[in-house]
């Protein structure tokens, strides 16, 4: 029986947290960011990458190598020491949870066929999932790391190459008696850029809703200050607050009890009008990249629709509708809500698995 690496390596951080080492959300993604990074097939890294990430003190350590024995080995009296050869590590960290296989048939198993494996469930269609493989998928969201888009502040800021900055050089000179020294410079300030997740929950999104509001939970995570989630149904609701819950789980809940319209009907036009009305005005979406999910379903005005579109496409920095059918075999763009909102869209993009998701944060960060 094989296991999903990042459920094995999550597994592992939640049970060193109940063992008592402070184990927070950021150590536990920087451990799975760091096991990417020097290679799942190396053996002695995996451990050496736990050690480096989730212990905080020396007190730390020790509960670390009795635990990684237990999670790893199922053997509570033996311990994981740093002194141990590579063929111990490699039963460590790569080992089977089921104690009757040997060490031959482990070396015979590397982690990379686990690592293919998560790898097939990033690229799966999320609504065609079992409750079983969106709990391993639930997992893999926080590998996710969105990044802030930039854009560029009225300041500028000093910086080794760029403009001239002749005040600053002139002022040196005069520290020195008039004697000439080295040229100052400056460059333009960034300053993050606001995001806007527009999630449509109707009936026809009704399986990817959840999916969408771990997406957004990592946004918001990143970026709480600059990020603002709503939902589109046959009515618009803020959940930006719920989103601040520190716990996905947790943040979905109070997302749920928020939201009146879940898996109702497609109204677009009028939930697009209602928040360009009351938030786009206000410059929540103005100079902003807004996300919107949805299929483009639309039981309204398309008239309507694309307005609202227009209205948006003239007010944002950049919008991105985001459909689940999109890249499938076969799919084309000739829904109503789609061929009334395309003209005002600049980027179209898949939106049904875990690596669409991941295609979707690059887009996003250099937008």
């Amino acid at each position: 029986m094989s296991h999903d690496p990042d459920e094995l390596l999550v597994g592992f951080a939640r049970a060193l947290r109940a063992a008592g080492v402070p184990v927070t959300q950021d150590r536990t993604q920087a451990y799975l960011e760091s096991t990417a990074l020097v290679g799942l097939d190396d053996q002695r890294a995996t451990y050496w990458a736990g050690r480096a990430t989730l212990c905080s003190a020396p007190d730390d350590l020790e509960r670390y190598d009795e635990v990684f024995t237990a999670w790893f080995l199922k053997n509570e009296r033996a311990t994981f020491r740093a002194g141990q050869d590579d063929r111990t590590v490699t039963q460590a960290a790569l080992g089977s949870r089921e104690g009757s296989r040997t060490g031959d048939d482990l070396d015979e198993e590397p982690l990379a066929v686990m690592a293919s494996d998560a790898e097939v469930l990033r690229h799966r269609d999320i609504a065609e999932l079992g409750p079983a493989e969106k709990a391993r998928l639930t997992a893999l969201f926080s590998a996710l790391t969105p990044r802030a888009p930039r854009r560029y502040a009225s300041r500028r800021t000093p910086w080794h190459r760029g403009d001239l900055d002749a005040r600053r050089t002139l002022r040196q000179m005069l520290r020195r008696m008039g004697e000439p020294g080295e040229i100052a410079w400056r460059r333009r300030a960034t300053r993050p850029r606001r995001v806007v997740l527009l999630l449509d929950v109707s009936g026809s999104m009704s399986g990817y809703a959840d999916a969408l509001l771990r997406l957004a939970h990592r946004f918001v995570s990143v970026s709480a200050a600059r990020t603002e989630v709503f939902t589109l149904g046959t009515r618009l609701t803020r959940v930006t607050l719920a989103m601040r819950v520190r716990e996905a789980e947790r943040a979905i809940v109070a997302a749920g009890e928020s939201v009146p319209d879940w898996s109702g009907g497609t109204r677009l036009g009028e939930t697009l009008q209602a928040f360009m009305d009351r938030w786009g005005q206000r410059g929540v979406a103005r100079g902003a990249v807004v996300v919107i999910f949805s299929d483009g379903w639309e039981r309204g005005d398309t008239a309507l629709l694309s307005e609202q579109m227009r209205r948006l496409h003239l007010t944002a920095h950049r919008v991105v509708w985001v459909n689940p059918h999109v890249g499938k075999a076969g799919y084309l763009p000739i829904q109503q809500g789609i061929v009334a909102a395309l003209p005002y869209v600049d980027d179209l993009l898949a939106g049904h698995s875990l690596a669409t998701f991941a295609d979707l944060i690059e887009v996003v960060a250099h937008a």
